[in-house]
């Protein structure tokens, strides 16, 4: 099927011309139709598979220019939702149609003149547009459409309360709500039944995603992780590298080890105790080419469109298994090659097993061939869970 056979407006096809899109992916075949229709949607979907363009392309098809917020796109993270923002004002360049992106972490002297002129399209996280509601800036009286965009990483965040607020904010006679989530726990698929009217689901199974995508777990001794990282990135023929880990401290330093290790330049650091201007250029460097290296936390696992990620790397094997996939993620995109590496010493057997679990296949473990290895038993063909001391019996009470 191509994208002209779907109903879409022809500025909006011209647009999908000049992105170079060719034809849809699953998700955009079975949504741009439903969208259109004016239909509720539920859209079970990983990252990657071409999300943004499945909602944008048709809303944008529906509207014309009122200068009064008509669709409302809500976004869990600030990456998000200024990557979305930027989505619809590609697709709408050849309309008069106009987006305000909002969030936190900023001033709000351009966001306030962005909504004064009248934006048709508002883009926001949560906090923030509550704020600009409370100022006044915001009005929720035209809206005609509300997506809820990555609800389980909003559950994640604890942002469900307020996103029940602003939806009881919109308009519920006549307004179509769209709703995606990577995965729908009973919670989630609670709050869809609450604030969605007769929807119809969509569901892109995850092995999909995951199937163009070669996984290797690297054992190793705890006091060699840092050692094998720099082996496994200097024997690696990567285009653009992401490198996750668990907390910020790590993450700065992976990068200073990497600095030192002759990468220099090439490589930076993201997760939130950096500023958020700082965190945009280090994602804009990323996709530029400027950076080969982004060294992140799980800031930055979650729907972030960076193409061409041809290698992952975990620093640790993540302790949820489902932020695995989500990494991962990253790498494979639409369809493509990727190669996900992660270093696994004796402590993270559980989380290891736990992620050959949740996606349903045994993870080849791997040795690099020239790196000079410290004994560990996991080299010997690590068991399925870690070995643990048997507890002592109790001792008997004397009488």
């Amino acid at each position: 099927m191509l994208f002209s056979e779907l109903g879409l407006s022809e500025p909006i096809l011209q647009a999908v011309s000049d992105c170079g899109y060719q034809t849809p992916t699953p998700i955009q075949e079975q949504a741009i139709p439903i969208v259109l229709e004016g239909r509720d949607l539920i859209g079970a979907s990983q990252t990657g598979t071409g999300k943004t363009a499945a909602f944008a392309l048709p809303l944008l098809s529906k509207i014309t220019h009122t200068g009064q917020p008509q669709i409302l796109v809500l976004e869990p993270t600030r990456e998000l939702a200024d990557q979305v923002s930027e989505a619809f004002r590609e697709y709408a360049k050849h309309t008069d149609l106009t987006v305000a992106l909002l969030y936190g972490g900023v001033g709000y002297g351009q966001q306030t003149e962005d909504l004064k002129k009248g934006a048709d399209i508002i883009v926001a996280t949560p906090g923030r547009l509550v704020d600009h509601f409370y100022r006044g800036t915001m009005r929720f009286g035209q809206l005609k459409c509300l997506v809820l965009d990555e609800v389980d990483r909003m559950l994640d965040m604890g942002f469900l309360p307020i996103v029940r607020k602003i939806i009881n904010l919109c308009p519920w006679e006549g307004r179509q709500t769209l709703f995606f989530s990577a995965t729908m726990p009973p919670v989630i698929a609670g709050f869809a039944k609450w604030c969605l009217t007769d929807p119809v689901e969509i569901s892109i199974a995850r092995r999909e995603v995951a199937a163009t995508i070669s996984h290797a777990f690297y054992p190793v001794g705890l006091d060699q992780r840092d050692e094998l990282l720099l082996a496994l990135v200097k024997s690696t023929d990567f285009q653009s590298l992401m490198i996750f880990t668990r907390t910020r401290k790590e993450a700065d330093s992976v990068c200073s080890l990497l600095q030192r290790d002759g990468h220099g330049d090439k490589v930076t650091a993201m997760h939130s105790d950096i500023g958020q201007k700082e965190r945009m250029q280090a994602l804009k460097g990323f996709k530029d080419g400027q950076y080969n290296i982004l060294v992140a936390t799980d800031v930055a696992a979650r729907g972030i469109d960076i193409n061409g990620v041809t290698h992952v790397i975990n620093y640790r094997v993540p302790e949820n298994a489902e932020d695995y996939v989500h990494r991962i993620g990253r790498t494979g995109r639409a369809e493509a090659t990727g190669d996900a590496f992660t270093l696994l010493t004796a402590d993270e057997l559980d989380f290891a097993k736990s992620v050959e679990i949740f996606i349903g296949k045994e993870i080849e473990r791997r040795k690099l061939d020239s790196f000079d290895y410290a004994y560990t038993a996991l080299l010997d063909g690590a068991p399925a869970r870690p070995l643990r001391k048997s507890r002592p019996a109790p001792k008997k009470r004397r009488r």
